[in-house]
């Protein structure tokens, strides 16, 4: 058989050159199924040499956040825990945990946000402010070698905000420089201190800082008796379940006067304790005796640090009805759990969670 000329061979070379060149920008240009189509949860890869209980997320709004708080018997944090530790029900039903982080002594640390709101009503004595000063100083050397920031607010008839975000522990000689005593205040405005807390941290702290959910807190400083607020105990807890915000709260010793010695070793509930705020936000009430303010504030930064951040992604159903809806946090027997939220509550117009 003779060999085709030259020109057409050329020629059916070119042909299929221009054939194979059409079908690649048909497959490209081809549409994809939407419902085929997924988002992806990892934003960021598991660190090196890690499982994916160390992996940095970004925290998307349809994202469930609770920070877990867990105790032994003794009331001590435990650490080391891991995430199959856990278990998180929705309405009931498990969901598994899409996000994991846990605090490490030895890097892997947590960033934290703290708004100390100060008691500065007549009930509050000179000394336990001078002690006080000394007990955020030695709060703020237990942060050292973390991302650590902090505000400072005193309330008494009124609210103020005496010192904006900073991390120089310095700054607490010139707060309590100009802290005053408002002696003749007849009220103690405890919840609108806290809501003006959770706000300044909605604004100035972040929710998560180089890729790792920041732990934002309001430390309550008082001697637990609310008085003329404007705002109510619940009002204040949905708020703090919709920022992140765990409320913490130091009952200092200018309430045993009106206790026994022997109740203030079992105390009894304020009326701050009964309004639910602290527990409903998985922080903690600290009672304050006249020589334990220094090792009382070190073990609250501790347990600050050592809480447990937990996610999941609730069903897309969930996300838009606008109804409130359960979340309980399990862990291993004989442990103590807390939990910043007890449910949660997306908001159809904006597609946020509220609550």
């Amino acid at each position: 058989m003779n060999a085709a000329p030259p020109f057409c061979r050329c020629l059916c070379s070119i042909v299929c050159t221009a054939a194979l060149f059409a079908q690649t920008v048909v497959a490209q240009q081809a549409p994809v199924d939407p419902a085929r189509q997924t988002r992806p949860r990892r934003v960021s890869p598991p660190v090196s040499g890690s499982e994916s209980l160390e992996e940095v997320i970004r925290v998307e709004t349809d994202l469930v956040l609770v920070d877990v708080t867990v105790t032994d018997h003794q009331g001590l944090p435990v650490r080391g825990l891991r995430a199959e530790d856990f278990r998180i029900y929705d309405d009931g039903e498990e969901r598994p945990v899409a996000f994991f982080n846990v605090e490490q002594r030895t890097g892997g640390v947590r960033p934290v946000a703290v708004v100390f709101a100060l008691d500065v009503s007549g009930s509050m004595r000179a000394d336990e402010m001078l002690r006080l000063r000394q007990a955020l100083e030695a709060f703020a050397r237990s942060m050292a070698g973390r991302p650590f920031t902090y505000a400072v607010m005193s309330f008494g008839m009124r609210v103020k905000v005496l010192q904006n975000f900073t991390d120089d522990p310095r700054r607490f000689e010139r707060v309590f420089a100009q802290l005053a005593r408002d002696v003749n205040g007849l009220s103690t405005h405890a919840y609108d201190a806290v809501d003006d807390a959770i706000r300044l941290l909605a604004r100035h702290a972040p929710r998560t800082r180089s890729g790792i959910p920041v732990k934002r807190a309001v430390v309550l400083v008082t001697d637990g008796f609310p008085v003329g607020d404007t705002i109510s105990p619940q009002t204040v807890i949905e708020r703090a379940n919709a920022a992140d915000v765990s409320v913490y709260s130091v009952t200092l010793p200018s309430y045993s006067r009106f206790v026994s010695a022997a109740s203030m070793r079992a105390p009894l509930p304020t009326p701050l304790d009964v309004s639910g705020l602290v527990e409903m936000t998985g922080g903690r009430n600290f009672y304050a005796t006249e020589d334990d303010f220094d090792s009382l504030f070190r073990a609250m930064a501790e347990e600050i640090n050592a809480a447990y951040a937990l996610a999941f992604y609730p069903p897309e159903q969930k996300r838009r009805d606008g109804l409130f809806h359960t979340v309980r946090i399990e862990g291993p027997r004989g442990l103590r759990l807390r939990q910043s939220r007890t449910g949660y509550r997306f908001d159809p117009a904006t597609k946020r969670l509220v609550q």
